[in-house]
Order: structure tokens, then sequence, then C-alpha cells
């Protein structure tokens, strides 16, 4: 191809290919603004890879098709670090903050460095949790890239690096000479858990954490598999910095510093500062405005005297920066700043163990310096840790409302994310087979925030000699009822029903909930008094309770007595689908309870229905089917339905379907707002009478909307696709009621 007659040459095209291929990954992985979708984009990377593989000679080490990884490599070269990584101190408790705040402003109080308040400017960001790295730009070219290693000297990485899409090939804009960006590689928790089911699949190491898991890709002989790992990059500072005239450069050779290299010559010093206390934590290395002598300093630079400042120009030059940073001022500024972020943490895709505070100005940091090998103007400032190991002392089981049989880790104590720690989830017993924990491990333990504790995996490095793998009980440890784990399923159940006591709880209290019996006045703290007295062994106990026992029970008057006696009373009589719905027979909703109601019009003949005969009810699967016939083919669960008969518990009569057409057959319903005369669960029951089906959510699918006073969102969108709007009358109307 020829550039004549308005056409383009082979060589133009591949320019223009490379250029929108790299501004569709900026927008994808730095702005998370895609534009094109992904058939489009590979259409584009196709392209470009057809045509340079016909033009070889036109292959560059920036483009994109060289992501995929090089040939795997016999091992990692040294790098030594123009700028040296160096260490920040660690703050675990407001003291530490506030000395940290009263050292600096002291220091630049007597530096006539301090605003009128004397507060302190400082930028505060998270603080990472994955793998500190270096990446030189020479001519706005990535051209190698390192780990942090000693500080001093790393291991090259750049064709792992050059793999990760949110790491530019070649910087945008008007860009230095020379540029060193610190920032940390890391692995988002979803992109972690997929990566372990794949891991799960293929038989492979299974990673313990999302930073095991970056560390352990970026640190792979073979880029290739690098390339298949879901890694992000995030910039945080800078090290060598050199402006000079360049193509696309920015004018005058100038060096921006705040500390000489360790082999410093007076004419080019260069910057350094650090963000880690530990081979694998953030680390950077970051300049201040500084002059050669006798030269005086870039105008264009006057505007990026601070550190936010310089973070931004970063991100003009097309890094992915630091997200929620923020420029606060004095101490209380920094601590709600902590305390913000530690509130957002388990909201953010990604692990972080901290924040970190920098002063802001980068003369007043160039002021601080440094000492030993940590900058005196920053800090990081410690969350409690989320991760702890300790002894595993046994493994015991839990048995919960449906049965669900869940090992539980018995651990000596330990402190971890702010509470001590004696108790954590192992989930079932796949799990432990999977993560090879064994009793008298040393294990990891991680929570975070409300979390509840869990078993990350062991040290297999510390097992002991006397280590005891696992044996699921075979029946259950509260009444004895045998425990069943079906063919693909990975939770074990306790077979006891409503006979287990340690399911009795939470059976009673789903069975008094509203779209169950509707009992009110049966609260939690009630219903555990009653249990635990072994007063209500059974659902069915609950309808022959009389007001003057009840009187015997805490914070329980008579009126309150009176009350919940009555409400008893009326619970005696309900819906046949409510109360096949009380019993909590697993994957019987409300809907499905109203459906067998509907068709078989009696609890007997729900007994009596065999897995054939329930298949023929409508919506009802194999799965449902087997879990209510297994339900009432066990002896205890048919004795407690005897026992509710007996204690006068009376479903109303239902007419049985003969199987024709309801008024709302197919149609699937959305409620919003506050209708005058129903509540949402009596227009819900009403409709799923008909035929209908209840969704929270409009979509194409939608038949209705029905709206009362205040309606929000719903409507809009509804109105939006053209879905029938109604109100209580014309529900009613549709109803035929």
């Amino acid at each position: 191809m020829t550039a004549t007659d308005g056409e383009m040459s082979v060589a133009q095209r591949v320019e223009v290919l490379r250029s929108q291929i790299s501004d569709h990954n900026h927008r994808y992985y730095v702005l998370d603004q895609p534009t094109v979708s992904d058939a489009e984009y590979d259409r584009l990377m196709v392209e470009l890879q057809s045509l340079e593989e016909a033009h070889p000679d036109l292959i560059t080490p920036d483009s994109p098709t060289q992501r995929v990884g090089a040939q795997p490599v016999s091992g990692f070269d040294s790098v030594r670090h123009a700028v040296a990584m160096l260490s920040l101190s660690n703050a675990f408790e407001t003291e530490d903050v506030e000395a940290f705040n009263k050292r600096v402003a002291d220091t630049l109080r007597g530096a006539g460095l301090t605003n009128n308040d004397g507060l302190v400017e400082y930028e505060a960001e998270l603080k990472f949790d994955g793998l500190a790295v270096s990446l030189r730009y020479e001519q706005g070219k990535l051209v190698q890239a390192a780990t942090r290693g000693d500080g001093q000297t790393g291991e090259d990485i750049t064709s792992n690096i050059r793999t990760l899409r949110s790491v530019p090939l070649s910087l945008r804009g008007e860009y230095p000479v020379v540029l060193e960006v610190r920032g940390e590689v890391l692995m988002n928790r979803a992109d972690f858990e997929r990566l372990n089911e794949t891991q799960q699949r293929r038989g492979d190491k299974i990673f313990v954490n999302p930073r095991n898991a970056a560390a352990g890709s970026l640190r792979q002989l073979d880029p290739r598999i690098t390339a298949q790992r879901p890694l992000r990059f995030y910039a945080y500072g800078w090290g060598e910095l050199v402006l000079g005239d360049a193509p696309g450069a920015t004018a005058k050779q100038m060096p921006l510093s705040g500390q000489q290299r360790h082999q410093s010559a007076p004419t080019a010093p260069n910057a350094s500062t650090a963000h880690e206390t530990q081979p694998d934590a953030q680390s950077e290395g970051q300049g201040a405005l500084q002059t050669l002598p006798d030269q005086a300093p870039d105008p264009a630079q006057a505007l990026r005297n601070t550190h936010s400042a310089m973070l931004d120009w970063l991100a003009t030059l097309g890094l992915p920066v630091s997200p929620s940073r923020e420029v606060v001022r004095g101490v209380d500024g920094l601590l709600q700043f902590y305390e913000n972020r530690g509130g957002q943490r388990q909201k953010l895709p990604f692990d972080i163990d901290g924040v970190v505070y920098k002063v802001n100005s980068l003369e007043a940091q160039r002021v601080l310096g440094f000492v030993a090998r940590a900058p005196r103007f920053a800090i990081a400032h410690k969350f409690p840790a989320q991760e702890e190991t300790t002894t595993l002392l046994d493994i015991e089981v839990q048995v919960g409302r449906t049965g669900a049989i869940t090992p539980v880790a018995r651990l000596k104590p330990v402190f971890v994310g702010g509470v001590t720690v004696t108790n954590a989830t192992l989930h079932n017993e796949d799990e432990i087979l999977r993560k090879d924990v064994r009793i008298g491990d040393t294990v990891i333990v991680r929570r975070a925030g409300d979390v509840i504790p869990e078993v990350v995996g062991p040290v297999i490095e510390l097992r002991p000699e006397n280590a005891r793998p696992f044996v699921m009980p075979q029946h259950c440890p509260v009444c004895d009822s045998a425990i069943e784990r079906l063919e693909d399923e990975a939770i074990a159940r306790c077979t006891g029903g409503l006979f287990c006591a340690a399911q009795r709880k939470q059976t009673i209290r789903h069975a008094a909930s509203r779209k169950a019996l509707d009992i009110e006045g049966l609260g939690e703290k009630l219903v555990d008094q009653l249990v635990e007295s072994d007063r209500v062994k059974s659902l069915a106990d609950l309808f022959t309770l009389k007001v003057e026992e009840l009187l015997l029970y805490e914070r329980m008057g008579r009126k309150s007595a009176e009350n919940l006696v009555a409400a008893l009373q009326r619970a005696s009589k309900p819906e046949l689908g409510r109360l096949l719905y009380a019993l909590g027979i697993r994957h019987v909703g409300e809907t499905t309870a109203r459906d067998l109601a509907l068709h078989f019009g009696s609890v007997d003949a729900v007994m009596a229905a065999d897995e054939e005969v329930l298949l023929r009810v409508r919506d009802v699967g194999p799965v449902v089917a087997g879990s209510i016939a297994r339900f009432f083919g066990e002896p205890h669960n048919r004795e407690v339905v005897h026992a509710l008969e007996a204690a006068g518990v009376r479903p109303r009569a239902v007419e049985v379907s003969d199987g024709g057409a309801q008024p709302l057959e197919g149609k699937t319903l959305v409620l919003t707002g506050t209708m005058p005369n129903w509540t949402r669960d009596e227009a819900t029951r009403r409709i799923l009478a008909a035929g209908g089906k209840v969704s929270g959510s409009v979509s194409k699918k939608t038949a209705y909307l029905v709206a009362g006073e205040d309606a929000g969102s719903k409507l809009t969108k509804a109105t939006e696709l053209g879905v029938t709007i109604l109100d209580e009358d014309g529900l009613k109307e549709l109803l035929g009621d």
C-alpha cells in the first residue's frame, strides 16, 4: 500500500492502530471509561497483529501486540535503582500521628514554612497491599521495570510489567527525558477469587490472598503466564526525573530532587522517598523542586510544587494514579481521612492495609529531609492487622437453621482486625480439603471489618508431625440424625429438620415471620427463652402456650402475654401456603408454597406426594421436588406436622387449581410506593394467588408496575420501558376483585 491517491501506507496504518489501541487501553484500564466494545477492540488488535506479521520490520517494543509476553527467562537480572526506594515509618495509634504532625510542624515553623494558622498541609492517600515497583521511561518509552528488592537493588521484571494493560508503554502528551515512576502492582479481590477458581480447576497452586497472587504473578519467569493474570498498577510517586530538550519532552533539562543518590554528584541530585516497611509493601521515590547551580526554575514547573500536583501531572502522562487521595490540613484532617478510608475499606475493589500521609509542599519535604532509611515528611498509618497466624486447636461443626453443617476452627486466641479471635469459619468440607487444613496446623486467620473471621490456609512449613486431617461426622452432634451431602452440593446437612434442637430457634423465628404465620409479639429474645427452657421443643408447642406461664419469662407483662396468645390463636388458622412456607422446607419459598397449596389443597396431600407427583406442580423442578420429598420422608418432620394438627392448627381450605388459566398466569409484576389500603405483602399474596409473579426490579419482562404513593426510580424506569402502570384500584380490577 502506498500513500498516493489518499491511501494510507502500511506504516501509517500501523501507527494509527497503535494510537487507537493505546487510547482504548487508557480509557478502559486507567479512566474506567471504555468507548468501544470488546469486539471492536479485538478487531483493531487483530488487524495490527496481521500487519506486523506481514511486515516484521515495523514491530517496535512499545507496540500493544508486544504485551502478550516474551519467551521464558532463566532468572531475573539485578537492577540498581537510580534513586533508592526507602522505607516509611509506621503509625499505629492516634498518639503516633499526633507526634509525627508535631515534629513536622515544629521543624517547618522554624524554617518559616508554615501557614498563618500553623496547620501543615498534607497529601493523604491509600496504602496499597501489593508489590512495589519502579518503572523507568526514557524519551517517553518504557525501557525498564524493577521490583523494590532491598531498596538499592531490585529484580528486572520489564517483560512481565509490559503485559499489564494499565501500564502505558509510551507516555502521553509532553513527557520528560527520564521519568522513574514508583507505584504498586496489585490484584482486585474479585479478580483474585476468579483466579483461584481457575487455579483449582487446573489443579494448580491456590493463592493465599490478593497480595500473594500479585507478587507470584509478577515474578513469573514466563511472562506469558503474567499476561494471563489480572494485575493492575497505580502510581503514587517518582524517582529520577530529568527534563530536557527532546521530541515531545518538556523544555529545559532540570533534575527535580529531594535527596541525592548515595553516589551523588553535586550537579545531578536525585529524589527519593519510600513507602514501605517490608519488601513487598508500598514504596516510592519522589522529588521536590530544586535547580542546578546558577539555573532558574522552569516556569512550567512552578505550578507543580506540591506532591498532589505532581500526581496530577503523572495522570496527564497517561499513568493510573492512586485513587481516593485528598489534601488535608493538620492532625484533625489526617485522622478524619484515616477514619473515612477505614470505613470504606471493605467497599474498595482491592486490599489496603492503611493510609499514607505526606507533607504536600515539595520545598517543605526538602527541608524535613530523611532520617536513617525513612523520610521525615511522610508516615504510614496502619489499620489493625487483618491477617495473623495462630494454632488450630480443633475443628468442630455447627448446625444452622436449614441443617447446614459448617466446620468451625477452634483457635488459640489471636488479636486480628481489632478484636481477639478464638473461632473462625472453614466454610465446608471441600474448602478444608482444598486448603489442606489440619488440626494442629499453624494457620493464617483473616478478619476484614465486620466479616466473620476465616482460616485462609495453613503454614505448611510449620506443620507438626501429629497434625490430623478433619473427618466430617456422620451424625448431627445435636440431635444424632443422619448427616447427608447431596450430589453436586458443597454443604452437608442434618436431616433432623424440625426435630433438631440446633435448628429449632431459627425454625421458630422463620415460622413467626410476617410472610409465614405472622405471629406478632414473638420476638427473638422470647424465642430464645422458650427454647432454652425446653418449653418449646417444636413449632407445635407454641400453640399450647398459656398466659400464666408466659408471665414467668423475662420482660413479659400480662398485656404482652395476652396479646401473644391472641396472635397465636389467629395464626392457628393460616392460609395453607403460609403454613407450608412456615415449615422451613429447603428450596420452598413463598411462591412455591402457594403453588403447592393451590395444587394439592391440604398438608396431607403434599406429604403423600412423591417426587413424580410433585413435579406436576407449576415451577417445581427436580431439586425442589426432591427437597420436599426428603423433608416429609423424615419421620421427625411428619410428627411435628401431626403435632400442629393436635394443637389446633387448621389451615384454611384452599380450592385446588383445575389447571386452567388464572388472571395473572405467566405475568410478572413489580410493586413500588405505598398503596392506600393494601400492604405490599397483601398485594403480593393476591398476585401470587392469581398465578402471577412478583419481582423486585423492573425489566423488559415486567408486565405491570403497581405504583403507590412516593413511587421512586422503579416508576421512572417502567415509564422509559413502556411498562403498563397500575394503581391499587387498577390491580384490583386486574385481579377481578
